[in-house]
């Protein structure tokens, strides 16, 4: 099998967080009385929170750092991420992660998410043992669709690109995964149905289309 490290993007993919984002984010639009179609929210996905505040800022012209926007939307965010009682794993996400680390395979976490939401959640669900690393995008200079982010996990990962194999959820992060030249898999769910995955190398809908029985076949 050619892939060696599985770089797994965070929102959509290992936990169901972008319903949190979405009520946080419009419970803060509702605090700054924006106005936010459907259609403008539906690009915001995969991106970081410092891209969207500073669109946001752009887009209506406001006059607040988007430090300001991002503080707002980032404590609505926490008091959802622990009271939600419907807050869990995508299903059939920790048995692929324990699959993929009792083959050996190096596991990155590489998520738009600031790194206060990655490490609360890691804690949250002891993820902590299974990742060799993880970074989030917000702590870098680009954010998705630039590849950045997916450079750098390979390179966390110590392998080369080739033998590296990116899960998205988002238009953003496949558009990343595909600039960084790295085989990326779409993960299909309710909440990015508007996402376009017609770049992607491979679309599942179940988990268990990705265990490394099935990758040998590709």
């Amino acid at each position: 099998m050619k892939f060696k490290a599985i770089l797994f993007d965070m929102d959509g993919v290992i936990v169901d967080t972008e319903p949190l984002h979405r009520k946080a984010y419009f419970k803060m639009f509702e605090e700054m009385n924006l106005h936010v179609s459907e259609e403008m929210y539906a690009t915001f996905t995969g991106a970081s929170t410092q891209k969207v505040c500073t669109r946001l800022i752009e887009h209506f012209g406001l006059h607040h750092s988007w430090e300001d926007l991002a503080s707002i939307k980032r404590n609505y965010f926490k008091h959802y991420f622990d009271h939600d009682p419907d807050f869990d794993l995508i299903p059939g996400v920790r048995a692929l992660i324990e699959h993929y680390y009792n083959a050996g395979l190096k596991l990155v976490l590489a998520s738009s998410a600031h790194i206060n939401t990655i490490n609360w959640v890691f804690e949250k669900f002891g993820l902590e043992k299974y990742f060799v690393g993880k970074i989030s995008g917000a702590d870098l200079k680009e954010s998705k669709p630039h590849p950045e982010i997916f450079e750098i996990a390979a390179q966390i990962a110590g392998e080369d690109r080739e033998n590296c194999m990116v899960i998205e959820d988002s238009t953003n992060g496949i558009k990343a995964a595909n600039a960084a030249g790295i085989f990326v898999v779409a993960f299909t769910s309710p909440h990015t149905s508007q996402q376009d995955y017609s770049t992607a190398n491979k679309i599942i809908h179940d988990y268990r289309e990705i265990y490394t029985e099935q990758l040998l076949l590709w």
